[in-house]
């Protein structure tokens, strides 16, 4: 027997989901269209949505989501954090590097959660909240890889440090995440072979964690 769900609940998340996916913002009558409900009951979930801060309008009366869900969202890193310290505490003592997981926020990479190995004499300092363009470090180019089928992993070398190497994979098949899982290292070059499938198991861990 199927489990009872709210109408209005799922078409109110819904109506989130298809706004967060449109950067121009829709009008009342687009998003009517694009979730196939009559414009009355899209209208009522608007207004409701706007009285939360979920939604807003512009001049032109389009839509977009609200800055409330910022603070919605500001409650999953915490979650995201516990859930992936023990995958980034196991990657981390097992290669001797730091370990990190990085999510995409805007254009940006931050680092969320940050592991470093107990028994090296020298390692890379790489504190949370550290910041840095998508387009740099392999932390940031990982997530970039959600958009393709491959490569499985991103490295790099001295693009965010001089002298250091990253190594990160990108964690798949969380819906609205973007986020990778990597390593960083000072000592030369990192074994690909070695450290690659590593890596990769660690992201498909957390993935798994949080699933």
């Amino acid at each position: 027997m199927p489990s009872e769900t709210s109408q209005t609940l799922d078409r109110g998340l819904r109506a989130l989901r298809v706004l967060a996916e449109s950067p121009e913002g829709l009008t009342i009558t687009e998003l009517s269209g694009r979730l196939e409900v009559n414009r009355t009951v899209v209208y009522r979930l608007v207004s409701t949505l706007e009285q939360h801060g979920l939604v807003r309008r512009d001049a032109r009366s389009r839509l977009f989501v609200g800055l409330g869900v910022l603070h919605l969202a500001s409650g999953v890193q915490p979650l995201l954090r516990d859930l992936a310290m023990p995958v980034l505490r196991r990657l981390a003592e097992s290669i001797g590097s730091t370990a990190h997981l990085t999510v995409a926020d805007g254009e940006e990479a931050l680092a969320l959660a940050v592991v470093e190995p107990t028994w090296t004499d020298f390692h890379v300092s790489y504190r949370v909240g550290a910041r840095h363009p998508l387009t740099q470090g392999a932390a940031g180019k990982a997530i970039s890889l959600l958009d393709a089928p491959a490569p499985a992993y991103a490295v790099t070398s001295g693009e965010l440090q001089t002298g250091a190497r990253g190594l990160a994979a990108p964690v798949r098949g969380v819906d609205g995440l973007r986020a990778s899982v990597g390593v960083v290292t000072l000592d030369g070059a990192i074994d690909e072979d070695v450290v690659a499938p590593l890596v990769i198991a660690a992201a498909r861990d957390v993935a798994e964690r949080l699933g």
